[in-house]
């Protein structure tokens, strides 16, 4: 038996600062379709998705919602599990940024780089646009904003890390030249060369020291490695990168990174060029596929213009929405949701053709065989038209698949179904059932039918798992494989088929129009509910708040930490007979020398704990708005140890 062969997929690792709406699910889809397609060719296919949890945004997010960064991941989190279960993501592994070995894979990656050079430490000055988490050089601005998002960005200087991405330009010239297929559309290729590679590349900011929600450079813990290294680390992590050398040489490197047309430039630019530095290969390709729209606009929760996949999938089923997904959108361009569209593709592709077809099929089976598959003996010209287009298509649809040209390769299995509809009008079966001496031809007719549905049946599995099983049910087959879709006859004879109920509902267009936008609407609004009643201050009980012993401290002296950059260590009066030793990360605000003598408001309960070598045996409290902070005190001088209540 031959060892099949690997093959890697991943999606984005998503951002998790909000419920996900159908146009960020489309990359899973597409990766569960491409993951199902390659198994029933044989591949040992492996799906990575997850979530990027570190960074400013998320940290803003979590402290506007009243709960700390962990908790507020967690929630994202486990609610995108949730997603990828009702869409019947077949996803081998959900990786997290938050997760110790993929940390620990970061530090090592970081400290790899700066130990050989390219990463170096310096001073950033330029434009930083929080939600886009991206900084901008002032000619790359448009209008003074954003040229990804169009919002307001804040100029700001500050120490970094540097990544030498110039070092790579060449490199990444000779890549897109010798290697054409690496990134595709091919038109997203001159994008990158022309806005970026050939304008010439600078070194990449890839630390932050302004907030502390990311993986701690491991030798200076003033700074956080910033998201391009963390989150697309994780394509390595997910499959053993620092703890599984051989699962990790047998998937790397990837056959396709599935990706959003915005960040084409973080995977084709800033990824190869870390590989590059890692001496790692590089994947084979990165697929960028287009926006799906709502009313020719980006779907966006502040627009309210956000469809959820959970209403589609609850009314009309799995299977409809990746259907539908697939067939409607070229995957390389932007594509316009309507649920308009949505149900009148419903109606002609899937009620019309595929259901009519099998429900007309089984239905004269039944009617002139007594249920039972006949192959019969008499041939005529239009079958050898259906059989030869029945026996083709797999190829068609393979090639297609191939391509990434998924809505063309679901075109070619409606072709077939199409024809099978007309062979029926060309054959007219109800009237070979009227004379017994037809009988061997309409026998033959029918089996042409029944084995069509079942080559229909197996080439639509990636897509519409469910229903290829109801149709292989219905004609009293098992499910033959995959390839089998290639071969004409393989129906058995004296197979039973039961009509049953019908594939698909026609819907009432008007009716389910008004039924969908309720459940969406309601779906949005429990949302907005739940997050206001999450976000809503929590009280404790008076008990709680005893648990915490503030006092009145008096600061005897004040110094620089030796070891850290931000901290300062006070010893600090709090009425016992030998002062504390309090570290407090305050530096960015006072000078050590100024604070000699001030009355502080101190946690005298708090658990020790070391930072940078130094136990710290208490909290000094401060108040901290919009960046600007403030040392909690008091009125008038008081007696150290006073307790405050």
């Amino acid at each position: 038996m031959t060892e099949k062969k690997p093959y890697y997929i991943t999606t984005p690792i998503y951002y998790p600062n909000s419920n996900l709406h159908i146009g960020n699910t489309y990359t899973s889809v597409i990766a569960d379709v491409l993951k199902r397609y390659k198994n029933l060719l044989g591949y040992d296919t492996f799906l990575t998705t997850g979530t990027d949890e570190h960074g400013q945004k998320i940290m803003k997010s979590a402290q506007d919602a009243g709960v700390n960064p962990q908790a507020f991941v967690d929630k994202i989190a486990s609610e995108t599990i949730e997603l990828w279960k009702k869409l019947e993501i077949d996803y081998d592994r959900f990786i997290r940024s938050t997760e110790k070995q993929h940390e620990e894979d970061v530090k090592n990656i970081f400290t790899k780089l700066y130990e050989q050079g390219d990463i170096y430490k310096g001073e950033y000055k330029g434009y930083y646009c929080t939600p886009c988490e991206t900084f901008w050089t002032e000619a790359q601005l448009e209008d003074g904003k954003c040229p990804d998002c169009g919002r307001d960005v804040d100029y700001q200087e500050e120490e970094t890390y540097f990544f030498r991405l110039s070092k790579y330009t060449d490199r990444l010239k000779e890549l897109f030249k010798d290697h054409p297929e690496f990134l595709e559309p091919a038109f997203r290729q001159k994008e990158m060369l022309n806005n970026f590679i050939d304008k010439g590349l600078s070194d990449l900011s890839v630390t932050r020291n302004s907030f502390d929600w990311g993986v701690d450079v491991p030798f200076d813990n003033e700074h956080v490695v910033y998201v391009w290294i963390d989150a697309l680390s994780c394509y390595l992590s997910a499959i053993g990168f620092g703890d599984d050398k051989e699962k990790f040489e047998k998937y790397w490197p990837a056959g396709v990174h599935l990706i959003g047309k915005d960040i084409v430039r973080f995977h084709t630019i800033i990824w190869p060029a870390l590989l590059m530095a890692l001496d790692l290969p590089l994947p084979e390709k990165v697929f960028a596929h287009g926006w799906i729209l709502f009313d020719n606009d980006k779907m966006s929760k502040s627009k309210g213009n956000i469809m959820y996949p959970e209403p589609l999938v609850d009314l009309y089923g799995v299977d409809a929405l990746k259907f539908f997904m697939l067939r409607e959108f070229n995957f390389g361009s932007d594509g316009n949701f309507s649920a308009k569209k949505f149900m009148e593709r419903y109606n002609s592709d899937l009620v019309n053709d595929l259901g009519n077809l099998v429900s007309r099929t089984t239905s004269m089976i039944d009617k002139y065989n007594g249920g039972v598959v006949r192959k019969g003996t008499v041939s005529d010209s239009f079958d050898d038209d259906l059989i030869a287009l029945s026996s083709e298509t797999y190829s068609k649809f393979n090639k297609l698949m191939d391509e990434f040209n998924f809505n063309a390769a679901i075109e070619a299995i409606w072709v077939l179904i199409r024809r099978a509809n007309k062979y029926v009008d060309e054959t007219e079966p109800w009237i070979l059932g009227r004379d017994e001496a037809n009988k061997e031809r309409l026998d033959r007719v029918l089996y042409n039918l029944a084995e069509t549905i079942r080559i229909v049946a197996q080439l639509i599995e990636p897509v519409m798992k469910n229903t290829t099983r109801e149709i292989l049910e219905k004609i009293g087959t098992d499910n033959k494989g995959f390839e089998s879709a290639g071969k004409f006859g393989l129906l058995e004879e004296n197979a039973r088929v039961s009509k049953g109920k019908n594939l698909f509902d026609r819907l009432d267009i008007d009716k389910e129009l008004v039924r969908l936008h309720d459940a969406n609407g309601a779906l949005i609004e429990q949302r907005l509910k739940k997050n206001a009643k999450e976000e809503k201050e929590e009280f404790i009980d008076f008990e709680d708040f005893t648990k915490v012993n503030l006092v009145v401290g008096k600061i005897l002296e004040a110094q620089n930490h030796p070891d850290a950059d931000k901290l300062l260590v006070f010893k600090v009066d709090i009425g016992e007979a030998e002062p504390r030793t309090i570290i407090s990360g305050i530096k960015k605000w006072y000078k050590a020398e100024d604070l000699i003598g001030r009355n502080v408001i101190v946690v005298k309960n708090l658990a020790p704990r070391k930072m940078r070598g130094i136990e710290s045996q208490g909290m000094l409290l401060a108040a901290d708005f919009d960046n600007d902070l403030t040392l909690l005190s008091t009125l008038t001088d008081i007696k150290p140890g006073s307790k405050v209540s």
